[in-house]
């Protein structure tokens, strides 16, 4: 493809430069909905398999990467961001068999490395995932024991793609034991016994992998031994759904299914491992209500369900009669969302208040032994092991509180600082302040907001506005280096936990879904008016910023109200809401959003707020930078290729609309350090860059 070049000037104080923007040409592709024509220009850039893509791939980059390279602070941001992110950071302990393994990362390595404790404190390698490529793009997808430790089962994922390998490997000796398995995607790995081990897949698609749709998820049993192309598939044959799920219980009696075809609402099932040729038990036959099995004694099983009970609750069945009608509650449901965990011999319910934790202890017959007392106002995670165990791990972190690792004895309810980061950040000198402001139709969304002490009201602060609002999500207060560099530079870091999200339930989430999507726009839009007239910031001041559901937050607020934000920062982003379901997963999105096939009024509804679709020609939109991986197999990088062109094409002004394209990189898990602090050092750039920064602010 022949690249040419549009000139567009910039206006920042005192600048002449000017950006050449790759001509990106248009095709006459056009989709009929309900007899509505909607032209579609950029299709091409859909074929992520072309020359004409990769071309303009590397057209958009050397331009993106032109204009960082001359931001004067850009260096000098690395640094510092390099600098505070090189500490140790060391996992909780866990034990497999007779052995004891934890990850520790020495500072910037790439991918954190797993070890395995030894006698007299001489712990060794056990897996080191920085050998995996020379380039840190290969990452560890998930770590499987068998119950007695002895052989271990690990995915990995190759550029960033949610397609991943499975090789099984002898946990003594490190002796590979047979062929890698391929073409494994959305899938857990549970053992049963040293047989062999469940886990799920699609049928490699034809066409493109990283864009083809993948529609029919199914349940497949690998035995030890034998090749991949003998694994008799368990679940999904018949029954066609998009997500499947095995985990065999603890106590190896059964294997616990769950199938759905959307992010919400799954069907529940379960196998009697101990009988030849057992049937599948029904226990939810239906996609109306999240449920999971979290536990069992014999033939006693405990059920995390929303069924009749929007916040979650506990409830327990017997496998001989499971349906919902005979379920009892365990932990009763309370005005705030339950999340819980087992380990040492107790149940933890870890609740959700205003996105904040309290958790509280019981025991096996369902009574309350203690709340457990937090270090803090944050985020508690963890929680978990084994049932014999003493001692349980739980992480601890806010916005100012780097993650640190506390052991709870589980009889005393004492805890103790088992691994505390040792990070150049004086927390003490950040706050963080939760408000609750209104909504457009007068509901009350709660946002923190967090700062350097002694900040000035004086609408002059760079911000960073949050936001996620879908998919059952929930924003909750935890510490990020990336933010802690941004505070030191005198900015404000804002999260509004909007609808959509899980913060209070199923009611919050499904009030951000279909056709009630608006509310999440309209709750971030509120936000950052909140931040206006409180003077924290003001518009030439306010960035905002979101990944994946989140960068088409971004991207609807951004084209609605382009005056309210100095700088757009969407992240791998679902843009072209008429397409969304027409690639690799996306399908399954349909309950958060609805599909522009559904109905004339569904169609006109998504089309409203579609960012590729609302991008119009006049308006000064802000500088913004679109962020993305060509590896993006969850939301394909065609949405914001598209978007990105939209802009360039129509934008009226100075402001600049740039795309940054990690190349062999994905949605975002697994990403190498270098590669995230770099991208973070270039979002922070752009964004200070472009609010008239010509060094870092104060600190």
């Amino acid at each position: 493809m022949a690249i040419t070049a549009t000139t567009v000037a910039f206006g920042q104080s005192g600048k002449t430069n000017a950006i050449k923007y790759p001509e990106t040409k248009k095709g006459e592709t056009v989709d009929i909905y309900f007899d509505t024509k909607v032209n579609d220009p950029y299709r091409w850039l859909e074929d992520d398999k072309s020359a004409e893509t990769a071309a303009w791939v590397k057209a958009e980059n050397k331009v993106t990467y032109a204009y960082l390279d001359q931001i004067p602070f850009r260096e000098e941001l690395k640094k510092r961001m390099e600098k505070l992110w090189n500490y140790e950071k060391i996992s909780a302990p866990f034990v497999k068999g007779k052995s004891t393994y934890y990850s520790k990362n020495n500072g910037l390595q790439n991918q954190s490395v797993f070890y395995k404790k030894g006698e007299n404190g001489k712990d060794e390698v056990f897996l080191d995932p920085n050998t995996f490529s020379k380039d840190g793009t290969t990452s560890l997808g998930g770590l499987d024991f068998t119950k007695d430790g002895s052989i271990v089962a690990y995915s990995i994922s190759e550029g960033g793609s949610d397609w991943r390998k499975v090789i099984i490997m002898d946990a003594e000796t490190h002796k590979v034991l047979e062929d890698t398995l391929v073409d494994v995607k959305f899938s857990g790995i549970s053992w049963k016994g040293k047989e062999g081990f469940y886990y799920s897949s699609y049928d490699k698609p034809k066409g493109s992998e990283l864009s083809a749709k993948t529609d029919q998820h199914k349940l497949y049993f690998h035995k030890l031994g034998t090749p991949q192309k003998e694994d008799k598939v368990v679940f999904g044959l018949d029954q066609k759904r998009r997500y499947v799920g095995g985990t065999v219980t603890d106590d190896m009696k059964y294997l616990v299914i769950t199938a759905a075809n959307s992010t919400y609402g799954n069907e529940l099932y379960i196998k009697d491992l101990t009988k030849e040729n057992s049937p599948i038990i029904t226990v939810v036959d239906n996609f109306n209500s999240d449920n999971s099995v979290i536990e069992n004694e014999g033939t006693k099983l405990f059920i995390v369900t929303d069924l009749n009970a929007p916040n979650r609750r506990i409830v327990t069945a017997d496998i001989s009669n499971p349906k919902p009608e005979n379920w009892k509650n365990f932990i009763a449901e309370t005005e705030n969302v339950l999340s819980p965990s087992t380990g040492g011999g107790y149940f933890f319910a870890n609740y959700m208040k205003d996105a904040v934790s309290v958790v509280k202890q019981y025991d096996y017959t369902g009574k309350l032994v203690r709340e457990i007392k937090l270090p803090a106002v944050g985020t508690a995670g963890g929680f978990s092991g084994e049932k014999d165990e003493k001692v349980v791990y739980y992480s601890f972190t806010n916005y100012t509180t780097p993650g640190t690792i506390y052991s709870f004895d589980v009889k005393s309810g004492k805890s103790e600082i088992y691994q505390q980061p040792k990070v150049d950040f004086k927390s003490a000198d950040y706050e963080s302040k939760q408000v609750f402001y209104t909504s457009k139709d007068g509901t009350k969304v709660p946002m923190i907001i967090t700062y350097k002490k002694g900040l000035k009201l004086n609408g002059k602060n760079p911000t960073m506005l949050y936001g996620y609002g879908g998919f059952n999500i929930s924003l909750t207060p935890a510490f990020s280096i990336a933010n802690a560099v941004w505070m030191e530079n005198g900015g404000v870091f804002a999260v509004p936990n909007l609808r959509g999200g899980g913060e209070y339930g199923k009611k919050w989430h499904d009030a951000g879904t279909k056709m009630q999507k608006q509310n999440v726009f309209d709750d971030f839009i509120a936000a950052a008016e909140y931040l206006i007239a409180q003077k924290y910031t003001s518009s030439d001041f306010l960035a905002i910023r979101g990944g994946s559901n989140g960068g088409l937050l971004v991207g609807a607020t951004m084209t609605q109200r382009p005056e309210l934000m100095k700088v757009a920062l969407p992240a791998v982003g679902v843009m072209d809401m008429l397409r969304y379901n027409a690639f690799t997963a996306g399908a399954g999105w349909a309950f958060d959003y609805g599909t522009a096939q559904d109905s004339k009024e569904m169609f006109e509804y998504i089309k409203a707020y579609s960012p590729v679709h609302n991008v119009k020609k006049g308006v000064h939109y802000p500088a913004t930078m679109v962020t993305t991986g060509d590896h993006d197999d969850r939301v394909v990088p065609a949405h914001s290729f598209k978007f990105a062109a939209e802009l360039q094409e129509k934008q009226t002004g100075d402001n600049p609309v740039l795309i940054r394209i990690d190349v062999k990189a994905g949605h975002g898990a697994g990403k190498s350090v270098a590669a995230t602090i770099q991208e973070n050092v270039d979002i922070q750039a752009f964004t200070l860059y472009n609010m008239g920064f010509k060094t870092l602010p104060k600190k």
